[in-house]
């Protein structure tokens, strides 16, 4: 579809050429463009009318989400949710009644299950000043952020920041997975006496999990990181996520993507953007060998899921045919591969001027929907979208997580060591990061108008604002004030000033 709407895009600019060409960056660039420079806009739009800024108005600014009585309301009934949600997986861990609990012991699958929330937490606030700072010249906080200072000076080097949000994005996924194992409730499970409806609402739908970790692990760290980028990561905990990130990189696992990309700026006649030199014969080899690595790793990885699948030897929930498991397999990792992609399609023409947006109809309309009202509706659509993704990653992690118990055939044959890592989830959350997130990131990147004509992208952006405005995650606008306050964060404009 979208092909199909950039030819249609290119007929009508060679029938009426425009005075203006997109330029099209690379997708670091934009991110990086858009974690630094929205902030800055939005201070601008609410403090627009005042000669001159302090740093007073400047807090009040930034406190999105806490302005209102409102929004007070819709805080502490998400921070009941939140907590309600946490007591219950609790309760699912403690009485054995998730797989890693069940498997090992109900202390390990508790701490498993709050080391990855605390460390999923850098990761995504991680990820917010590391494409935010490039902008900033480092000289400014070498002294003032000594350990932020070194990490940027590594992941700024060359295409290393490229490097690293592809190890992130793993990463991420990867520790979706290993969350959902140590408190993903079983089949039948039951907690607390709660009552068959709650449970539905709550256990069986994955609410409860995916309220407990977007809220406590992805959303309030992206409220203090957007702003306080340098206090964020000036930490060795951000430190060790980096290097576990570029290490994640350097093994080859998902070296597919590299080649998606480069197949993306083919397709699209465009040159393949790079900060480093070309490589040189032995570089080529290295590079291309994990590539062919990648590909033989994807390939296996789906046909040990498909197969394990068909079998009924996955962790799909129990009445549940194969062949519906294997629809919501692929159905939602479309979905999560669009709302990938529609957050790059909306970071490329979030600061293009209104002519440049293109003038398909759906294009027009998402744009229009998007940023009315300031562009309120920008940061609403990436609370919905998170919450959307995360309870996606979880209904794909019990697809395609492979259980083969004891005494049951083994998949293909293999033996019982290679089993038990087959069991790990690890080959679902190779296909999930590269077939399902990182390549329609690539195409949103390469073709942005044309993906926005897609009047599925108009759908998604409606549903994932509806979500948003239920108030649900609004909690995490609280607990971002309270680990500021823990923290000490301050805005980065104390230390750096702003961009004039």
């Amino acid at each position: 579809l979208t092909i199909f709407f950039d030819r249609q895009i290119r007929k009508q600019q060679q029938q009426q050429p425009r005075q203006h060409q997109l330029v099209t960056e690379s997708l670091v660039d934009r991110l990086r463009r858009l974690s630094y420079i929205s902030s800055l806009s939005s201070f601008t739009q609410r403090n627009s009318s005042y000669p001159s800024t302090t740093l007073s108005t400047m807090s009040e600014s930034h406190s999105h989400g806490t302005n209102t009585p409102l929004d007070w309301i819709r805080i502490a009934i998400s921070c009941f949710l939140v907590a309600f949600s946490i007591v219950i997986v609790l309760a699912l861990i403690a009485t054995g009644n998730t797989k890693l609990a069940q498997d090992v012991h109900p202390v390990a699958a508790g701490v498993i299950l709050w080391a990855c929330i605390i460390w999923m937490s850098m990761i995504e606030g991680g990820q917010c000043s590391m494409v935010g700072l490039p902008p900033i010249d480092r000289e400014l906080y070498k002294e003032s952020h000594p350990i932020t200072y070194k990490i940027c000076s590594w992941g700024h080097k060359g295409d290393n920041l490229d490097r690293y949000l592809m190890g992130r994005q793993f990463m991420v996924i990867f520790v979706n997975f290993t969350i959902s194992l140590a408190g993903a409730p079983l089949a039948g499970a039951q907690v607390l006496g709660l009552p068959s409806w709650i449970t539905a609402i709550f256990l069986d739908s994955g609410i409860a999990m995916v309220l407990q970790n977007v809220v406590v692990g992805q959303l309030t760290s992206q409220v203090n990181a957007s702003h306080c980028m340098l206090d964020y990561i000036n930490t060795h905990f951000m430190t060790f996520t980096y290097w576990v990130a570029a290490l994640i990189e350097v093994t080859g696992v998902m070296h597919t993507s590299y080649l998606i990309r480069y197949m993306c700026y083919w397709a699209a006649g465009k040159p393949v953007e790079s900060n480093e030199p070309p490589r040189d014969g032995m570089q080529n080899v290295w590079f291309w060998g994990r590539v062919a690595w990648s590909l033989f790793i994807l390939g296996y990885a789906l046909a040990v899921t498909l197969e394990a699948l068909f079998k009924g030897q996955t962790a799909l929930w129990e009445g549940v045919p194969e062949v519906v498991g294997l629809i919501l397999f692929f159905v939602l990792m479309s979905v999560v591969g669009l709302l990938e992609g529609m957050q790059i399609a909306f970071f490329t023409v979030a600061k293009l001027p209104k002519s440049e947006r293109g003038d398909a109809p759906i294009a027009m309309k998402t744009c229009e929907c998007l940023f009315k009202n300031g562009g309120k509706n920008l940061p609403g659509f990436m609370c919905g979208r998170q919450m959307t993704v995360t309870l996606c990653f979880f209904i794909i992690a019990r697809v395609t997580t492979i259980n083969v118990g004891e005494g049951d055939e083994n998949i293909f044959g293999v033996s019982d060591s290679i089993q038990n890592f087959f069991n790990t989830g690890f080959l679902g959350a190779i296909i999930t990061t590269i077939l399902g997130s990182i390549s329609w990131q690539l195409v949103a990147s390469a073709f942005p108008i044309a993906f926005l004509s897609n009047p599925i992208v108009y759908i998604f952006l409606q549903l994932a604002l509806a979500l948003e405005a239920t108030g649900i995650c609004a909690a995490a606008w609280f607990l971002g004030l309270v680990q500021k306050k823990i923290m000490g964060f301050q805005y980065d404009e104390v230390y750096v000033g702003t961009p004039e």
